[in-house]
């Protein structure tokens, strides 16, 4: 009885310390590059015990909270400073447990060859949430477009714009909606992902691209706190990075264009 008495202490305290997740395994993810390394990651997964299910949201907003509400346990779409701002703005108790993917941005045009060509008062589509919106100004800076407030950095909104010679006019959109207004205005921000996945142009056109700088902008596995140690979660994690098969889905989704994304675990 002593003997039973102990060990199913020892089991509840495991419990505890490990807490069990659903089976399966729930990942959220946004279409493209994501949704499809995440996918092919779980067919690894599977043959080693795991079973994940990907679960696939259109939006930057959803997939936290269905994570922080318990409907799927990680999520892989946002970069640190993107959790970083959802966690001060909504009290996320999140924590990351592993890096992914470096998806740079661009400048997109599909009426001019060149910044030169952007009329005065040309239309730009932008992203609306604070930080990608950041993240874009300081690509616009970098094109000569635009100048910041010193030292707001990605933070930066379209109220720290302190010189626009153009005076162009900007259009806030959704992310992962920015590849279907491309075509409607004068300059874009664009994922190269995205725009892959929605075959709309091509993705090497840019204008102007980021890179490994931005290395503080690659994806992030995001868990609950009470999950950080999960076993299971890790692994599909380990799976994620070493496999060769999640390497070929990742270029493929951005084209097999080295310039348009980085392996960020790897360098």
């Amino acid at each position: 009885m002593k003997t039973l008495l102990i060990a199913g202490l020892a089991t509840a305290t495991f419990a505890l310390l490990s807490p069990a997740l659903a089976d399966p395994i729930k990942i959220g993810v946004t279409p493209g590059a994501y949704a499809d390394s995440v996918a092919t990651a779980a067919e690894e997964a599977k043959a080693q015990g795991l079973d994940v299910e990907v679960v696939e949201f259109s939006d930057w907003t959803t997939p936290n909270i269905a994570l922080a509400s318990g409907d799927i346990d990680a999520n892989y779409f946002q970069h640190k400073p993107f959790l970083d701002n959802a966690i001060a703005q909504r009290g996320y108790d999140f924590t990351d447990i592993g890096v992914g993917t470096l998806a740079n941005i661009g400048l997109y045009s599909l009426k001019h060859k060149s910044f030169d060509e952007i009329p005065e008062g040309g239309s730009v589509a932008i992203a609306n949430d604070p930080v990608n919106q950041g993240r874009g100004l300081l690509l616009l800076e970098k094109a000569g477009l635009i100048k910041l407030k010193e030292g707001v950095g990605f933070k930066g909104t379209l109220d720290d714009i302190v010189e626009n010679p153009k005076k162009l006019t900007f259009t806030e959109v959704e992310g992962p909606q920015l590849v279907r207004v491309t075509g409607d205005v004068d300059l874009a921000l664009g994922y190269p992902h995205f725009i892959v996945a929605a075959k709309a142009f091509d993705p090497a056109s840019g204008l102007i691209y980021s890179g490994i700088d931005d290395r503080q902008f690659a994806i992030r596995f995001v868990v609950r706190k009470d999950h950080a140690d999960n076993a299971d979660l890790k692994k599909f994690v380990s799976i994620y990075q070493t496999s060769p098969k999640v390497r070929e889905a990742i270029g493929k989704a951005f084209a097999d264009n080295p310039k348009l994304y980085t392996i960020a675990w790897q360098n």
